[in-house]
Protein backbone atom coordinates (compact mmCIF):
# COMPACT_ATOMS: atom_id res chain seq x y z
CA UNK A 1 0.00 0.00 0.00
CA UNK A 2 2.52 2.31 0.86
CA UNK A 3 4.88 1.24 -1.89
CA UNK A 4 1.77 2.36 -4.35
CA UNK A 5 1.21 5.75 -2.55
CA UNK A 6 4.68 6.63 -3.28
CA UNK A 7 4.49 5.38 -6.76
CA UNK A 8 1.43 7.81 -7.14
CA UNK A 9 3.19 11.13 -5.45
CA UNK A 10 5.85 10.51 -8.00
CA UNK A 11 3.51 9.78 -10.77
CA UNK A 12 1.48 13.04 -9.93
CA UNK A 13 4.83 15.39 -9.07
CA UNK A 14 5.93 14.05 -12.53
CA UNK A 15 2.84 15.17 -14.36
CA UNK A 16 2.51 18.17 -13.00
CA UNK A 17 6.70 19.35 -13.26
CA UNK A 18 5.96 18.34 -16.88
CA UNK A 19 3.11 20.70 -16.99
CA UNK A 20 4.60 23.58 -15.44
CA UNK A 21 7.43 23.28 -17.44
CA UNK A 22 5.51 23.29 -20.92
CA UNK A 23 3.94 26.76 -19.32
CA UNK A 24 7.20 27.99 -18.33
CA UNK A 25 7.38 31.68 -19.15
CA UNK A 26 10.65 32.95 -21.06
CA UNK A 27 11.71 36.17 -20.19
CA UNK A 28 13.94 37.43 -23.23
CA UNK A 29 16.16 40.19 -22.92
CA UNK A 30 18.09 43.17 -24.56
CA UNK A 31 21.64 41.27 -25.12
CA UNK A 32 19.92 37.83 -25.36
CA UNK A 33 20.13 35.57 -28.32
CA UNK A 34 16.70 35.32 -30.33
CA UNK A 35 14.93 32.09 -30.70
CA UNK A 36 15.09 31.01 -34.33
CA UNK A 37 12.05 31.66 -35.92
CA UNK A 38 10.41 28.97 -38.35
CA UNK A 39 7.04 29.22 -39.45
CA UNK A 40 4.97 29.10 -42.79
CA UNK A 41 4.49 32.76 -43.91
CA UNK A 42 1.59 34.00 -45.38
CA UNK A 43 2.21 32.08 -49.29
CA UNK A 44 2.68 29.15 -47.38
CA UNK A 45 6.39 28.35 -47.78
CA UNK A 46 8.75 27.90 -44.77
CA UNK A 47 10.86 30.89 -43.07
CA UNK A 48 13.50 30.45 -41.01
CA UNK A 49 15.16 33.27 -39.56
CA UNK A 50 18.80 31.51 -39.37
CA UNK A 51 18.79 32.46 -43.20
CA UNK A 52 19.26 35.91 -42.22
CA UNK A 53 22.18 35.89 -39.84
CA UNK A 54 25.13 37.96 -40.63
CA UNK A 55 23.06 39.97 -43.43
CA UNK A 56 20.22 41.56 -42.27
CA UNK A 57 18.26 42.70 -39.42
CA UNK A 58 15.22 41.81 -38.11
CA UNK A 59 12.09 43.29 -36.84
CA UNK A 60 9.57 40.67 -35.50
CA UNK A 61 5.92 42.32 -34.32
CA UNK A 62 3.31 40.06 -32.92
CA UNK A 63 0.39 41.50 -33.25
CA UNK A 64 -3.40 40.06 -31.95
CA UNK A 65 -5.40 39.62 -34.97
CA UNK A 66 -5.14 40.21 -38.70
CA UNK A 67 -8.04 42.03 -40.48
CA UNK A 68 -8.76 44.44 -36.96
CA UNK A 69 -8.59 47.98 -36.66
CA UNK A 70 -5.12 48.44 -33.97
CA UNK A 71 -3.35 45.36 -36.38
CA UNK A 72 -4.45 47.29 -39.69
CA UNK A 73 -3.00 50.39 -39.12
CA UNK A 74 0.52 48.87 -37.34
CA UNK A 75 0.68 46.74 -40.34
CA UNK A 76 -0.16 49.42 -42.77
CA UNK A 77 2.73 51.68 -41.36
CA UNK A 78 5.01 49.25 -41.50
CA UNK A 79 4.01 48.72 -45.11
CA UNK A 80 4.33 52.55 -45.56
CA UNK A 81 7.82 52.51 -44.25
CA UNK A 82 9.42 50.11 -45.96
CA UNK A 83 11.90 51.71 -48.14
CA UNK A 84 13.63 53.41 -44.83
CA UNK A 85 13.58 50.00 -43.46
CA UNK A 86 15.24 48.23 -46.73
CA UNK A 87 17.64 51.18 -46.34
CA UNK A 88 18.53 50.65 -43.09
CA UNK A 89 18.57 46.27 -44.02
CA UNK A 90 16.35 45.40 -42.00
CA UNK A 91 13.70 42.64 -42.82
CA UNK A 92 10.67 43.34 -40.92
CA UNK A 93 7.79 40.17 -40.22
CA UNK A 94 4.14 40.18 -38.75
CA UNK A 95 3.42 37.07 -36.34
CA UNK A 96 0.27 36.17 -35.47
CA UNK A 97 -1.85 33.38 -33.93
CA UNK A 98 -3.92 33.55 -37.59
CA UNK A 99 -3.45 31.02 -39.83
CA UNK A 100 -2.02 31.29 -43.71
CA UNK A 101 -5.03 31.73 -45.04
CA UNK A 102 -6.28 34.45 -42.73
CA UNK A 103 -2.89 35.93 -43.66
CA UNK A 104 -3.08 35.64 -47.07
CA UNK A 105 -6.45 37.87 -46.99
CA UNK A 106 -4.68 40.34 -44.52
CA UNK A 107 -1.62 40.75 -47.00
CA UNK A 108 -4.14 41.28 -50.35
CA UNK A 109 -6.79 43.38 -48.41
CA UNK A 110 -4.31 45.75 -47.25
CA UNK A 111 -1.06 45.74 -50.07
CA UNK A 112 1.28 44.87 -47.42
CA UNK A 113 4.59 43.86 -48.59
CA UNK A 114 6.38 42.42 -45.79
CA UNK A 115 6.01 38.53 -44.38
CA UNK A 116 3.43 37.67 -42.24
CA UNK A 117 4.33 34.56 -39.97
CA UNK A 118 1.14 32.31 -38.91
CA UNK A 119 1.37 31.27 -35.54
CA UNK A 120 -1.90 29.44 -34.68
CA UNK A 121 -0.13 27.62 -31.82
CA UNK A 122 1.38 30.06 -30.26
CA UNK A 123 4.75 28.38 -29.78
CA UNK A 124 6.79 31.15 -31.64
CA UNK A 125 5.27 33.89 -29.14
CA UNK A 126 5.96 31.56 -25.98
CA UNK A 127 9.69 31.07 -27.36
CA UNK A 128 9.70 34.81 -27.08
CA UNK A 129 8.25 34.91 -24.32
CA UNK A 130 4.83 37.08 -25.62
CA UNK A 131 1.86 36.33 -23.56
CA UNK A 132 -1.14 34.70 -25.38
CA UNK A 133 -4.43 34.31 -24.94
CA UNK A 134 -7.27 31.99 -26.48
CA UNK A 135 -7.76 32.47 -30.06
CA UNK A 136 -11.16 33.42 -31.69
CA UNK A 137 -12.73 34.30 -35.07
CA UNK A 138 -14.31 37.43 -36.29
CA UNK A 139 -15.72 38.05 -40.13
CA UNK A 140 -13.98 40.08 -42.50
CA UNK A 141 -15.07 40.68 -46.23
CA UNK A 142 -12.97 39.47 -48.43
CA UNK A 143 -13.68 40.83 -52.51
CA UNK A 144 -16.90 41.48 -51.47
CA UNK A 145 -17.67 37.92 -49.58
CA UNK A 146 -17.85 37.20 -46.18
CA UNK A 147 -14.79 34.97 -45.30
CA UNK A 148 -14.50 33.59 -41.27
CA UNK A 149 -10.75 34.52 -39.72
CA UNK A 150 -10.12 31.63 -37.39
CA UNK A 151 -6.98 32.37 -35.24
CA UNK A 152 -5.26 29.59 -33.11
CA UNK A 153 -4.35 32.09 -29.92
CA UNK A 154 -4.20 35.88 -29.69
CA UNK A 155 -0.86 36.88 -29.25
CA UNK A 156 -0.07 40.56 -27.21
CA UNK A 157 1.36 43.41 -28.91
CA UNK A 158 5.28 43.24 -28.69
CA UNK A 159 7.95 44.38 -31.24
CA UNK A 160 11.36 42.96 -31.04
CA UNK A 161 14.69 44.12 -33.02
CA UNK A 162 17.28 41.33 -33.58
CA UNK A 163 20.43 42.20 -35.24
CA UNK A 164 22.56 40.72 -37.81
CA UNK A 165 24.24 38.48 -35.48
CA UNK A 166 21.30 37.63 -33.73
CA UNK A 167 21.00 39.25 -31.22
CA UNK A 168 17.63 41.36 -29.46
CA UNK A 169 18.70 44.74 -29.49
CA UNK A 170 15.02 46.25 -28.73
CA UNK A 171 12.00 45.24 -26.82
CA UNK A 172 8.88 46.80 -26.57
CA UNK A 173 5.90 45.04 -24.60
CA UNK A 174 3.84 48.46 -24.06
CA UNK A 175 3.40 48.69 -28.17
CA UNK A 176 0.93 51.69 -29.82
CA UNK A 177 -0.15 49.82 -32.52
CA UNK A 178 0.30 53.36 -34.75
CA UNK A 179 2.80 54.71 -33.94
CA UNK A 180 4.84 51.35 -34.10
CA UNK A 181 6.90 51.43 -37.28
CA UNK A 182 8.09 54.88 -36.09
CA UNK A 183 9.32 54.29 -32.90
CA UNK A 184 11.13 50.96 -34.44
CA UNK A 185 12.66 53.09 -37.48
CA UNK A 186 13.62 55.82 -34.83
CA UNK A 187 15.63 53.40 -33.10
CA UNK A 188 17.38 51.54 -35.71
CA UNK A 189 18.69 55.09 -37.50
CA UNK A 190 19.88 56.02 -33.52
CA UNK A 191 21.45 52.39 -33.41
CA UNK A 192 23.13 52.72 -36.90
CA UNK A 193 24.56 56.19 -36.44
CA UNK A 194 26.26 54.93 -32.95
CA UNK A 195 28.06 52.43 -34.94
Amino acid sequence: MIKHAALFAFTLFTVIVAVAGEKAIVNLNIGDTAPVLQAKDDRGQDFNSQSLLGEQNLVVYFYPAAMTGGCTAQACAFRDDQQEFAELNTLVVGVSGDSVQNLAWFKQTNNLNFPLLADPDGSIARAFGVPTRDGGEIVRQVDEQDVKLIRGVTASRWTFIIDKKGTIIYKDTDVNAAEDSDKVLAFLKQHTSEK
